[in-house]
C-alpha cells in the first residue's frame, strides 16, 4: 500500500510540473513565407504587440530566392527598397491582339524574395516577445480558450492561431465551386550579348500552342542580357516538368534565342479558386495567405493582398476578439467565381477571353478592378469588355 501511495504521489507531482511548464503563447504563426512572415513584421512595428508573446514556426527559416513576386503600383510604396526591377510598360501578345502598353501613372514592380525575407526577419528578430521554432506541423486544434497546435516533437498551445500552410483537400474534395491551377516553370537566362528589350514586362503572351488550354509565356526581363521566362498554364491539369522546360527552350529557339545559360530556375503551383476560405475561419483560427483565399482568384496574384491583408488583421485585433468575424465577402468574389467557371469550362478560350479585355478596356482600369478598388462604372467597363456569350451563361447558372 505504502509503495502505490507513493507512486501516485510521484505521478501527481509530475503532473503538476509538466503543467506548470506549459507555455501559452498570445498568437501562433504557422509557416514563415510571405503571409505569416509579413504578418509578423507588422506585429513587430506596432507597440500594441510589445507585450504580447508570438511564436512563429516553420520547418526551414531561411528560404532563400524561392519567390518572384510581381504587382503594379501607383508611385512610391512601401517595399520600394527591395525592387529589382521595375517596368513603366508591359507587352501582351495574341493572335489577335498585341501591343506595347504605357501604364503611367503605374509601375509594374520585382522584388526577389531573399533580401525582403532577411529585412523582415531583423524586425522580427529585434523583438525579446518573438520566438522561432524550426519543426514540422503535424496538426492544430482548436480548443474552448484557445489553440492547440502539434509538432513532430513538441506540442504548443495559444490564444490565436494564424495558419498560411493550406490543406489542399478542402477545396480540391468539393465541386461547387471550380478549382483550375496556375503552374509554372521558370527560367532566368543569362545571353552573352544584349538579347532582351528590358523596358516592358511581358505579362501574357499567348503565340505558344495553346494545346486546348489557357498558356503563355510570362517575361520578366532584368537587364538586356538576364530575364525570366515563365511558361504558364491557367488549367485544371498539370503536366510533365519536361514539357514545361520543352515550351521554354522552343520559345527562345522561335526568338533567335540559342546561345544562353541558365542561372536559375523556378517553378510553382498557385490554385485559383472561390472556394468560401472564411467559412474555415473560427474564433481562434484565422487561415491567411493562399491558405485564407488570399490569393486574387482570377489573376494567381497574391503579394499585394497579403500586404493589404495583413495591415487589416493587425488593425482587428486591436478591437476584436473573434477571428471568424475578421473576413467580409465583397462583389469581387462573385465577379472572380463567374470568371473561373468560364475559365474552367472553356479553358480553350482562355486568350480570346483576356485578349478581348486588354483590347478594350484601359489598362488603368484593368489595374483598378484586380486591386479590388473599381467603382461600379469601372466594373461595367470590365464587363463589357469581355465575350458576353460564355459569362451571361455562367452569371445565370450561379443566380439559379
Amino acid at each position: 500500500m505504502r509503495r502505490n501511495h507513493v507512486t501516485k504521489q510521484n505521478d501527481l507531482l509530475l503532473l503538476l510540473k509538466l503543467m506548470t511548464t506549459v507555455i501559452t503563447y498570445d498568437y501562433i504563426i504557422l509557416g514563415a513565407g510571405a503571409s505569416g512572415l509579413l504578418l509578423a513584421y507588422r506585429m513587430s512595428q506596432d507597440p500594441f504587440f510589445n507585450d504580447k508573446s508570438i511564436l512563429i514556426i516553420d520547418q526551414t527559416q531561411d528560404k532563400g530566392n524561392d519567390r518572384t513576386w510581381c504587382y503594379w503600383e501607383n508611385g512610391v510604396g512601401e517595399w520600394d527598397a527591395y525592387l529589382t526591377k521595375t517596368w513603366s510598360s508591359v507587352f501582351f501578345g495574341s493572335q489577335s491582339f498585341s501591343k506595347i502598353i504605357p501604364i503611367s501613372p503605374f509601375q509594374y514592380k520585382m522584388i526577389r524574395s531573399d533580401a525582403f525575407y532577411k529585412s523582415l526577419w531583423t524586425s522580427v528578430n529585434s523583438k525579446s516577445n518573438f520566438s522561432f521554432i524550426e519543426a514540422v506541423v503535424d496538426s492544430f486544434t482548436e480548443l474552448k480558450s484557445g489553440v492547440e497546435v502539434a509538432t513532430k516533437t513538441d506540442t504548443y498551445f495559444g490564444a490565436k492561431l494564424f495558419n498560411s500552410l493550406p490543406n489542399l483537400e478542402f477545396y480540391k474534395s468539393q465541386n461547387k465551386y471550380p478549382l483550375i491551377h496556375q503552374h509554372f516553370v521558370g527560367w532566368f537566362v543569362k545571353t552573352k550579348v544584349d538579347s532582351f528589350d528590358d523596358s516592358a514586362a511581358t505579362i501574357m503572351d499567348f503565340s505558344v500552342p495553346q494545346n486546348g488550354n489557357t498558356r503563355f509565356m510570362y517575361i520578366l526581363p532584368i537587364d538586356k542580357k538576364t530575364a525570366l521566362f515563365e511558361y504558364t498554364l491557367f488549367s485544371k491539369e498539370l503536366l510533365k516538368y519536361s514539357d514545361y522546360e520543352k515550351a521554354i527552350e522552343d520559345y527562345l529557339r522561335n526568338k533567335g534565342i540559342v546561345d544562353y545559360e541558365i542561372i536559375e530556375k523556378e517553378n510553382g503551383n498557385i490554385p485559383m479558386t472561390s472556394f468560401k476560405f472564411n467559412d474555415l475561419n473560427s474564433e481562434h483560427i484565422l487561415n491567411i495567405g493562399t491558405a485564407g483565399g488570399w490569393t486574387k482568384a482570377s489573376t494567381g496574384y497574391t503579394f499585394m493582398n497579403t500586404a493589404k491583408k495583413t495591415k487589416e488583421v493587425v488593425a482587428f485585433l486591436k478591437k476584436e476578439d473573434d477571428l471568424s468575424t475578421f473576413d467580409k465577402r465583397t462583389k469581387y468574389r462573385f465577379y472572380d467565381l463567374i470568371f473561373l467557371d468560364v475559365l474552367a469550362h472553356h479553358n480553350n478560350e482562355g486568350a480570346a477571353l483576356f485578349a478581348s479585355m486588354f483590347r478594350k478596356a484601359d489598362i488603368k482600369t484593368i489595374f483598378r478592378f484586380l486591386d479590388e478598388d473599381s467603382t461600379l462604372l469601372e466594373d461595367l467597363k470590365i464587363i463589357l469588355s469581355v465575350p458576353p456569350k460564355r459569362f451571361i451563361q455562367a452569371f445565370f447558372k450561379r443566380l439559379f
